[in-house]
């Protein structure tokens, strides 16, 4: 079911934008699951250090040094899963943005419980220490969730006077 005309369009413009949103998020993680899949036959630990040097990223550091470890240790079965993952999470990010994009009833509740799912890790994810990445992804979190909800309950509204 399509939202109605009068709610359509004030909605168009900042359904549009959160579907450009979800399908750069999904195409990011579709270049990193390709990039899982290109290092399937390679060497994990050359390609992770090539990629922190690429990074202008110092090897000694926590992160940097994580990241190689985990991939020196990661199996060819982990990486062929993760990079499964990411196929089904792209996939899911992609039909929510083109839900978003035609203005359907469904992938505005997608979009709003996608987004509610992560509010309470990402609070906690402040609670042990503040960034501003870890910030930055929270406001933004909640305004998705915010404004889809104000968009399904316009389109609530509408749709009960129109009965």
């Amino acid at each position: 079911m399509r939202l109605e005309k009068p709610s359509q369009r004030q909605s168009r413009g900042g359904l549009r934008a959160v579907a450009l949103f979800e399908a750069s998020k999904g195409a990011i993680v579709v270049l990193t699951g390709l990039g899982f899949w290109v290092l399937l036959h390679g060497d994990l630990q050359f390609a992770g250090e090539r990629i922190v040097e690429r990074l202008h990223l110092n090897p000694a550091h926590r992160i940097p040094r994580i990241f190689t470890q985990a991939l020196r240790a990661m199996s060819e079965a982990e990486l062929r899963l993760l990079a499964s993952g990411a196929l089904c999470y792209a996939v899911l990010r992609f039909l929510e943005a083109y839900g978003l994009w035609r203005e359907h009833r469904w992938a505005t509740w997608l979009a709003a419980l996608s987004g509610a799912i992560y509010v309470p890790l990402e609070c906690y994810e402040l609670s042990r220490g503040f960034g501003f990445l870890k910030l930055g992804s929270l406001l933004v979190n909640l305004f998705v969730v915010g404004y889809m909800s104000r968009v399904l309950w316009r389109t609530r509204n509408s749709s009960q006077e129109q009965r």
